[in-house]
């Protein structure tokens, strides 16, 4: 098996406001499959870190071990410092389809994680509102799952895990199932949201050109097991006009170079 060839940038920079930390996580699934193996990385306060790698390298388990969701056989993952020991208040997870209440409204979708936490109602709904026009979704908070595209119900979704104010949100790849018209749309937003929220982003993505554009950071993984094969910083100013970081130099240079590495395990 081919290993994924070191990059031509610059060492990371040292993190030193870590909200998530990973430490030695390894993942054995029954049967034998070595999901993951000895992965330690940190994620930063306030940046949208994704994970990349080839098909079966581990992120979406890595994602769902961060999110409690997932027990590592060894290591251990620390949220503000203690060890995750299943899903917490302090975590967000957006799920790739969707995980919508078919019997819900938008407004009740969006407000159950308040409503688990007991939040009264005129609470969750006023919180819930702000956050259903945050994502675009002014006027639809009557609607039900069945009445809206696959765009608009992801959209439910991401409103939903910012409605509950937790540190850390997890994405695993919540644009694939959208046109890509709309996903360069989300995008954008994403970005709108990573500025203001001030949040810790964990996004999972297959697509070389969204981890550069979105993300702060990449940690890009190994073939199967997992394994940190490189962290990479793309030097993109976002505060400008979002369609100029396409055509970036360094978002250019760096999708170039994050292919030829992974077709490298191609060839």
């Amino acid at each position: 098996m081919n290993a994924i060839a070191p990059l031509a940038f610059a060492a990371p920079s040292k993190v030193t406001d870590s909200v998530v930390a990973v430490r030695n996580v390894s993942k054995l699934y029954p049967g034998g499959v070595q999901a993951l193996e000895d992965v330690s990385v940190d994620f930063p306060r306030g940046q949208l870190t994704s994970l990349l790698g080839p098909s079966g390298c581990g992120k979406t388990t890595l994602l769902k071990i961060i999110a409690g969701l997932l027990p590592a056989t060894s290591g251990d993952v620390l949220v503000n410092g203690k060890p995750v020991a299943g899903p917490g208040p302090e975590r967000a997870f957006v799920f790739q389809d969707f995980a919508l209440m078919p019997w819900a409204t938008v407004l009740r979708n969006v407000a159950f994680g308040l409503e688990l936490r007991g939040t009264p109602k005129t609470e969750r709904e006023e919180i819930s509102r702000k956050y259903i026009t945050q994502v675009g979704l002014s006027g639809f908070e009557e609607r039900f799952p069945h009445e809206l595209s696959g765009g608009m119900r992801q959209r439910v979704g991401l409103a939903r895990a910012l409605s509950v104010n937790a540190d850390v949100l997890m994405m695993d790849e919540p644009f694939s199932a959208v046109d890509e018209q709309n996903r360069r749309k989300f995008q954008e937003d994403l970005l709108t949201l990573v500025a203001n929220e001030k949040k810790t982003f964990i996004f999972v993505t297959h697509s070389i050109e969204e981890a550069v554009y979105v993300s702060d950071r990449i940690v890009l993984l190994s073939p199967r097991p997992g394994r940190i094969a490189e962290i990479i910083e793309p030097d993109i100013n976002r505060d400008g006009d979002a369609d100029a970081i396409r055509r970036h130099p360094v978002y250019l240079d760096t999708v170039d170079a994050i292919w030829q590495s992974l077709k490298t395990y191609l060839d």
